[in-house]
């Protein structure tokens, strides 16, 4: 054997001991040698890689920790979304979910795969010939963040797979948990309090908190374990016919998988093992919040299929929530970016489920009159399935004399606006949507867009940075910047050009259309095609303005409590003042022509997948300019489908109702005729 394969040997020896270690240490909190041994093993393979740098191998644990800083963390589409579960929360619940499968599997027999349900943070690892390349948060399920830098200082995560047993697949995405095991969350938060730095409140935030660091350093220094919970793809098959099966495949190549896992013949016997891990919790090594019930067989799962965005074949059973009793200190409304009010109580502290509480929403007004709760009131706060706490009772029999009803506020506590609320709306709104201060950054980020004014170039950070130096206190003040260039020029990276090109967007917007502008004034319910509509039918700005019920009611694509939204918009004295300075600074459109009827005038249509020709706003606004509705959803009265390629439940809707479907070359051949 040649130095460098005894070097290589000697290596890999010694990242075999060390990962059996790691996952001793991290995973099985049962740690097997002390820690002045493991330091031992770890500096002689360092010593090794500072001799032979060139021999370094992938997998180090030395090398878990690398990278400057992120600037950003960039963003990737899921091949295969990652779906959420549906809940459970008792038994009546876990067995009306079996007699759902049992009716879409008849005279099958079911077995169930139980395992916990860890409290931590989904992400996707790819792996391509065996090598780690990507690591990827859940985000929305369709879009997640690319954490690889992070993801790679885990210690108890292969970075490379090998194993004796199977051979390694070209292709591989196991979906898990990252956690931050109880012993290492304590000994995490023992040494911050010694150190006086910020503890964590629960083992969740803390893992949640270091996979999202731009610096890697800082996640390799935190106590981090991954959990595999499933395969989202495997390339040739991995050959496995059960979920149980293809969680002990994963073993074989290093993966931990939950400390407690249980295959149940029937529904009864998921009952029992729930009740057994309820009762078994505190011993556990990790924070979990309830259990993950699973059809086992991995065909029946495929036969079951999906809903929009959960699994027939798979559902959460969450664990009772914990309670504590507190009083309300207070009641405040809070305003949204969109406009919503919201009752905030403000509690005299209390801990429920390892978690200071001090604030719970009450959500809306009809929350509040639900519970019948006032200030000065002792009440029972659950935290809902170990995450969002929430008052679920009053004790009227602790309520004292002094104890306040708590009422609608009439104006907003921010601006001062008349507070709306149309019939049959549990949600209350300031109607001040362009002078309100609350809703000031979603409302300039509106009305910038690209389907309103378009501006191009005031971003987010610019929008912030003119905030800070007050210059934007509505969206009327965009059209003042050019009066402010000197303090527009002492924004950090602005130079000379950047100002430029934003003053001449700014002043290339103010020539626009009537629908553009109806739709940037981000008047409630009032999207791109209904502000079209409402200049069509309307024809002019003041029509609209002085419009009633009545006559907005009759607009396509206009309902009732969409009528009543733009009629308090314009009642609203402070957005009268704001729309007629946008008019002062010179914002105009074309004179109104007389409408035609156009060939799709009337009809709803729906764009999905992904379109290579064109993109689906192009698409849009070629149905638009055709007088056609285009929705976000199929439904009944939809008249046809535009389906690219991944098109997904919208398709398999539009074809269990039988609408008509298009692919993209039947779409373009659809419009050439126009």
């Amino acid at each position: 054997m040649t130095q460098q394969n005894t070097v290589v040997a000697q290596m890999r020896q010694l990242i075999q001991i060390l990962a059996k270690h790691n996952h001793a240490y991290y995973v099985m909190d049962q740690p097997t040698i002390e820690d002045s041994e493991y330091d031992q093993l770890f500096h002689q393979l360092k010593a090794l890689e500072q001799q032979h740098p060139e021999l370094v191998q992938p997998d180090t644990p030395t090398n878990t920790v690398g990278g400057k800083p992120l600037a950003k963390f960039s963003s990737v589409t899921h091949v295969v979304p990652m779906l959420s579960l549906g809940n459970v929360f008792n038994q009546e619940e876990l067995f009306a979910f079996a007699r759902r499968a049992e009716e879409r599997l008849p005279n099958q027999k079911i077995e169930y795969d139980v395992e916990l349900k860890f409290d931590g943070l989904a992400i996707s690892l790819w792996y391509e010939h065996g090598v780690l390349v990507r690591g990827v948060t859940r985000g929305d399920g369709e879009t997640g963040e690319d954490i690889t830098q992070n993801v790679k200082t885990i210690r108890n995560l292969p970075k490379v797979l090998s194993s004796a047993e199977t051979d390694v697949p070209e292709l591989l995405e196991v979906r898990g948990e990252v956690l931050m095991p109880k012993a290492g969350f304590d000994k995490l938060n023992a040494e911050n309090e010694a150190k006086g730095e910020k503890t964590f409140a629960n083992p969740r935030n803390a893992a949640a908190g270091s996979l999202r660091q731009l610096d890697p350093n800082i996640a390799g220094a935190r106590p981090l374990a991954f959990y595999a919970y499933g395969i989202a793809q495997c390339q040739p098959d991995h050959g496995q016919s059960t979920m149980s099966a293809s969680l002990e495949w994963l073993t074989q190549f290093g993966f931990a998988v939950g400390e407690r896992h249980f295959i149940c013949e029937n529904i009864q016997d998921v009952q029992k093992a729930y009740e057994q891990i309820n009762a078994e919790r505190p011993d556990l090594s990790v924070e979990i919040d309830g259990m993950v019930i699973k059809v086992n067989s991995l065909k029946q799962q495929q036969t079951l299929g999906f809903l929009s965005r959960e699994p027939r074949w798979a559902t959460a059973y969450k664990f009772p929530a914990v309670a504590a009793l507190t009083t309300v200190e207070n009641i405040d409304w809070q305003v949204g970016r969109t406009g919503t009010l919201t009752p905030v109580a403000r509690l005299n502290p209390v801990a429920v489920g390892g978690v200071t509480v001090s604030n719970v929403t009450l959500h809306n007004i009809g929350e509040i009159h639900r519970l019948d709760v006032r200030i000065g009131d002792t009440v029972s706060v659950y935290r809902s399935g170990d995450v969002i706490p929430k008052v679920e009772k009053v004790w009227p029999e602790f309520r004292p004399d002094e104890a306040v009803e708590v009422h609608l506020p009439e104006c907003c506590p921010v601006c001062a606006s008349p507070v709306v609320m149309p019939e049959g709306e549990a949600l209350a709104r300031c109607s001040g949507g362009l002078y309100c201060a609350a809703q000031r950054i979603e409302a300039i980020r509106h009305f910038v867009s690209r389907k309103a004014l378009d501006i191009e170039g005031l971003g987010d950070r610019w929008v912030e940075s003119l905030l800070h130096l007050d210059l934007l206190k509505d969206v009327a003040d965009i059209y003042s910047l050019h009066e402010h260039r000197e303090q527009l020029l002492t924004i950090e990276k602005m130079g000379e050009k950047s100002v430029q090109n934003l003053i001449d967007s700014i002043e290339n917007s103010k020539k626009t259309t009537l629908g553009a502008f109806i739709y940037a004034l981000g008047i409630r319910g009032v999207g791109e095609t209904t502000a079209r509509m409402l200049a069509n039918t309307f024809q002019t700005l003041d029509a609209i303005r002085h419009a009633d019920l009545d006559a907005l009611k009759k607009t396509p694509d206009v309902g009732d409590i969409t009528a009543e939204w733009i009629v308090d918009f314009f009642k609203a004295p402070h957005n009268l003042e704001v729309v007629d300075r946008l008019l002062a600074a010179g914002i105009h459109w074309d004179a109104p022509i007389a409408p035609t009827r156009q060939p799709l005038n009337g009809e709803s249509w729906v764009v999905t997948g992904t379109l290579s020709t064109m993109g689906r706003d192009e698409a849009t606004q070629q149905l638009q300019a055709l007088g056609a509705r285009v929705s976000g959803s199929v439904s009944s009265k939809t008249k046809c489908v535009v389906a690219g390629e991944k098109a997904g439940s919208k398709l398999e809707k539009a074809e269990k109702l039988g609408i008509p479907v298009l692919n993209e070359q039947e779409f373009l051949a659809f419009l050439e005729q126009y």
